[in-house]
């Protein structure tokens, strides 16, 4: 990529992974983007973003040859074009999960996130989604957590998923936090981070980079790169959020070029 002031100013912040890339994953929420807004997202961005997600069912709501030429562009790009977990969920419940990944074959999806943030879903059957969906050729997301804060799952469970999950075929789990990203999983009300809850995950995970961190708001997203390093996978960020997170992940926005500036004060000119 041809940067606009390539040679003239260095990103304060040096090791930041470039795709294709197995670390520092964006996923963006889309809750309904239209074809021009799309190629203006792409055009401006897409060397930041890895995946976007047709968030919760939204995908039923468009014209099958409309929603097969979105998914073409985005995949084009070289960016993962997945459905939304809620989607899924409606599949499993209904006893349509092989005819779901038939159809999303068809129209040019190329990752299924699977989760279980409202269903009762249980451990044979999860293990069998992913499996039947990695057989199908998909790159598989999954997600940990439920959508309700009255039904939170203990931390001893959300480490056994996570090592499930992957061992069976998942390339990243999420953390569940809801578009939203106030009062579940490591936020509280108001959105902000639980640093406690974070800790706790981390705690029982082998590897970092295998966790994906729903994050949609500024705040969460610096305490997630500060906590975990530029390189930290985030998801469900808005479409126009998407370079505002890139400038925090490289130091080129206050928050975090405060913290690079004190590391590297004597920068040789």
């Amino acid at each position: 990529m041809n940067n606009a002031w390539e040679g003239t100013i260095e990103m304060p912040v040096s090791d930041r992974s470039i795709k294709p890339r197995s670390t520092g994953l964006t996923m963006v929420i889309d809750k309904g983007m239209g074809i021009h807004r799309l190629e203006d997202l792409i055009r401006s961005a897409s060397e930041y973003i890895d995946i976007i997600k047709l968030t919760f069912g939204t995908s039923a709501f468009y014209e099958k040859e409309f929603l097969k030429e979105k998914n073409a562009i985005i995949t084009s790009a070289d960016i993962d074009v997945m459905p939304g977990g809620t989607f899924f969920e409606i599949a499993i419940w209904q006893n349509k999960f092989k005819k779901y990944l038939n159809r999303a074959k068809e129209l040019g999806f190329s990752a299924i996130e699977i989760s279980d943030g409202t269903i009762e879903m249980d451990l044979e059957t999860r293990k069998n989604a992913i499996t039947m969906a990695c057989d199908c050729g998909f790159k598989v997301i999954t997600e940990v957590g439920k959508k309700d804060p009255k039904e939170a799952i203990p931390l001893s469970q959300v480490h056994q998923l996570i090592e499930e999950d992957l061992s069976n075929g998942s390339v990243k789990v999420i953390i569940e936090a809801r578009e939203a990203g106030k009062g579940v999983g490591i936020f509280d009300a108001e959105g902000k981070i639980k640093d406690d809850e974070v800790e706790g995950i981390i705690a029982g995970v082998e590897n970092l980079n295998d966790i994906m961190w729903e994050a949609p708001i500024k705040n969460q997203q610096q305490a997630l790169i500060i906590r975990c390093g530029t390189n930290v996978n985030l998801g469900n960020i808005p479409p126009d959020e998407i370079l505002a997170l890139e400038a925090l992940r490289q130091g080129v926005r206050g928050d975090t070029l405060k913290r690079a500036y004190l590391d590297n004060k004597d920068w040789s000119i």
